[in-house]
C-alpha cells in the first residue's frame, strides 16, 4: 500500500470496522498502519487488505471488497498469499466471527481451514473494542473466533 492510499484505507477500514482499531486473538491491531493492499479497478479503489508479518506467519488482518463477486477478494488474498510466501512464512492465517458467514464459505473455497473455533473470545474481544456488535449479519448473535488457516 503507499503512502497516499493510507487516508483511504483509513476510511474505508473505519467504516466497515467501526473503528481503525482491530481485535484478533486479544491482541489489538491498528489496521491503517498496517501494510497491505489496495486494488484497484478503472484508477479506482476497490478493495483493501491489510496484513501482519510475524516471523514464519502472516495473519490477515482486515480484508474488504467493496464489490462482491468481481474477483477483488481473490485478487487481494492472492496478493496477501505472495507476499507471504515471499516472506518464507509457513502459514496464513485470520480470524472472523462466527456471524460472518460469507467470510467463512470465502476463504474455505480458497483452501483455508477451520484451524480454531475460540468459543466465546469475542465477549474479552468487546471489552477492549466496545464497537463489535452484539448481533451480527444475518441476525446471528456474534460470540465466537474463527481461526482459519492455509499452510504454505
Amino acid at each position: 500500500m503507499r503512502n497516499d492510499d493510507r487516508d483511504w484505507a483509513a476510511r474505508v477500514i473505519e467504516e466497515h470496522w467501526g473503528s481503525a482499531k482491530i481485535v484478533s486473538r486479544r491482541r489489538v491491531h491498528h489496521a491503517s498502519d498496517l501494510p497491505g493492499f489496495v486494488a484497484t479497478q478503472d484508477d479506482r479503489a476497490v478493495g483493501l487488505v491489510t496484513y501482519r508479518i510475524d516471523v514464519d506467519e502472516c495473519e490477515i488482518v482486515t480484508m474488504n471488497a467493496l464489490e462482491e463477486g468481481a474477483g477483488i477478494g481473490s485478487a487481494l488474498l492472492e496478493a496477501v498469499k505472495s507476499k507471504a510466501a515471499s516472506a518464507r512464512c509457513k502459514r496464513l492465517w485470520l480470524v472472523t466471527t462466527n456471524d460472518n458467514l460469507t467470510a467463512l464459505r470465502f476463504y474455505q473455497k480458497k483452501g483455508l481451514r477451520i484451524a480454531a473455533v475460540h468459543r466465546n473470545a469475542v465477549e474479552e474481544s468487546r471489552r477492549i473494542k466496545p464497537e463489535i456488535p452484539i448481533i451480527g449479519m444475518n441476525g446471528i448473535p456474534v460470540r465466537d473466533e474463527i481461526e482459519l488457516e492455509l499452510l504454505l
